[in-house]
């Protein structure tokens, strides 16, 4: 297989110079344009030394700049990795210096963050500063970085070489890895992923340049090339890997204008440019979703959804009742609810209809997926034992730099190399299975990922804490809402002191929701936190004060 993503996408824009790539609001660059810029950006890569299998990071919101960027790095046969942008200037720097980066691509209102820490970071060659027009003007470019338009629109263009299918594509991750670490992605290995995407278009998975792009011709020949609308931010998987489908097939991806998420915007998008695939995070997302269709369908003036095909959602739990509803604003359309995670693609699945009674947290089994007990033994249909989802067939090569926690999360198993990145469940006697949760304490909130330990380090710097657990308890919208069990010397301290202490210290996202205070912070004859109890007690306490 002789599979790039670069080169493949280099010739699609040979190809269909002139079909929409990136859409943002009034923008609309075609893929020749699309090509155009990423060889620019890969040219300024080059000028200033970057290379082969070097990390470049993307602190970027979605827009076009997000994937032209991403686009320039393959060209480059660098590595690209996403960087959450509510990280503060501490995370921001621990993770660059973590992941050896050596230029980052940052949006122009977080200039401060960078401006904190670009000194303390030698290795990084090049800080690339995106003006994604938030702003009331563009912003002043600090002496240390340079515009982003003096690469992607300068002079200076990367030749074109060969390139590998052992490239990689980097995603870096939390949950269950604790700090966030590198899964490393070969594009064979993400094409090899994309097999379920091509059987629905009736196509096989390409296995050179010339297969892509017939593909890409035949299926825009009959009309069903995708336009796919990621809600969910590029530098989470959700979003991300479906980007990389989209653009393999010569579709073009739109993404919504401004830095935070609208349910009228998204149908706008929707309706303006015809967006067939929307790729969102559960209730999260859908609830805001279904909230503007209702107001629109009150008003008279309902959404106009006919372009849209399906409705993906991966990351975390998306309701029955939600998925109903909406079904009701679209018939044609259908829902696919995906379970996958950053170590692993296509773990389970379950396409819903308008005609099918919708489900919550219940799953088909993927063509590479087993369930197996925690000594290796495969769960029996209907025996009502519990396993943890096991992925095998085309799997990253790990975790950057971090050999013994890889071996942890693809161990070999009969022979055979899994993905088991901790998701427990039964399998019934029909193969379908139901989703347990993760084995650890990990919270997912509004499909970001929090290790707890790290927030209850953060809650612990107010002097007013004595101890301190944070938990997940279930949230209509966010799924978890992150909640701190609190021991207190200070009966006076607030709850808006201590969340004020976390965001100080961490990103806003990880401050908790709810403030749970106890008499003593209860924990075992070790010293371990006692989770089982802390979740309880909090549970009890935020169903108490909702009423």
């Amino acid at each position: 297989m002789s599979f790039n993503f670069a080169t493949v996408w280099e010739a699609l824009a040979a190809s269909i110079p002139d079909a929409d790539a990136v859409i943002s609001g009034d923008l609309v660059r075609s893929w020749g344009e699309f090509e155009e810029r990423a060889a620019g950006v890969a040219g300024g890569l080059a000028t200033a030394g970057v290379s082969t299998r070097e990390n470049v990071g993307l602190c970027l919101y979605n827009g076009p700049e997000y994937s032209e960027a991403q686009f320039g790095v393959f060209k480059q046969r660098a590595t690209p990795f996403n960087i959450n942008y509510r990280y503060g200037a501490a995370e921001l720097a621990d993770l660059l210096t973590d992941s050896d980066a050596v230029a980052v691509f940052y949006d122009a209102t977080l200039a401060d963050r960078f401006e904190e820490i670009h000194a303390s970071l030698p290795n990084v060659k090049l800080f690339v500063q995106v003006d994604q027009g938030e702003g009331p003007a563009p912003a002043p470019v600090p002496t240390w970085a340079i515009d982003y338009e003096a690469l992607a629109g300068g002079s200076a263009r990367a030749d074109v070489i060969s390139r590998s299918p052992d490239d990689i594509w980097m995603l870096f991750t939390g949950g269950t890895t604790g700090k966030p670490k590198g899964v490393m992605w070969p594009h064979q290995s993400m094409v090899e992923n994309m097999k379920p995407n091509y059987a629905g278009l009736k196509h096989s998975v390409p296995r050179s340049v010339e297969e892509a792009v017939e593909a890409a011709l035949e299926i825009r020949s009959r009309g069903h090339t995708p336009r796919q609308l990621p809600a969910a931010p590029l530098m989470h998987g959700t979003g991300g890997i479906g980007a990389l489908s989209t653009f393999t097939m010569g579709g073009a991806v739109l993404t919504l204008p401004g830095h935070s998420f609208s349910g009228d915007a998204l149908w706008e998008t929707v309706q303006r440019h015809r967006a067939t695939l929307l790729t969102i995070v559960g209730d999260a997302f859908s609830r805001p979703m279904l909230e503007s269709l209702d107001a629109a369908a009150e008003r008279g003036t309902p959404w106009d959804l006919s372009s849209v095909f399906l409705i993906l959602s991966s990351g975390v739990m998306w309701s029955a009742p939600v998925k109903e509803a909406l079904l009701e604003h679209n018939p044609r359309m259908r829902l696919l609810d995906s379970l996958g995670s950053s170590e692993g693609i296509g773990f389970a699945s379950k396409l819903e209809s308008k005609d099918e009674t919708a489900s919550t947290a219940r799953f088909v089994l993927g063509e590479f997926t087993k369930v197996f007990t925690e000594d290796g033994r495969e769960i029996v249909p209907g025996s009502g034992e519990r396993g943890r989802l096991a992925l095998g067939g085309a799997l990253p090569l790990g975790y950057y730099k971090d050999p013994v926690k890889s071996a942890e999360t693809w161990p070999e198993i009969g022979g055979q190399r899994y993905s088991i990145p901790g998701d427990w469940a039964t399998v019934e006697d029909d193969g379908s299975i139901v989703l347990l949760g993760r084995g650890s304490v990990c919270i997912n909130s509004g499909g970001e990922k929090i290790y707890p330990e790290e927030v209850e380090e953060a809650v612990k710097l107010h002097p007013g804490v004595v101890d301190c657990n944070v938990v997940g308890v279930p949230d209509e919208r966010w799924g978890q809402a992150i909640t701190a069990v609190v021991e207190l010397s200070d009966a006076s301290v607030s709850d808006a002191d201590i969340v004020a202490t976390v965001k100080n210290d961490l990103a806003a996202f990880k401050a908790p929701k709810h403030i749970v205070r106890v008499e003593k912070l209860l924990r075992g004859p070790n010293g371990k936190s006692d989770y089982k109890w802390a979740s309880k007690t909090a549970l009890e306490a935020v169903e108490s004060a909702s009423g």
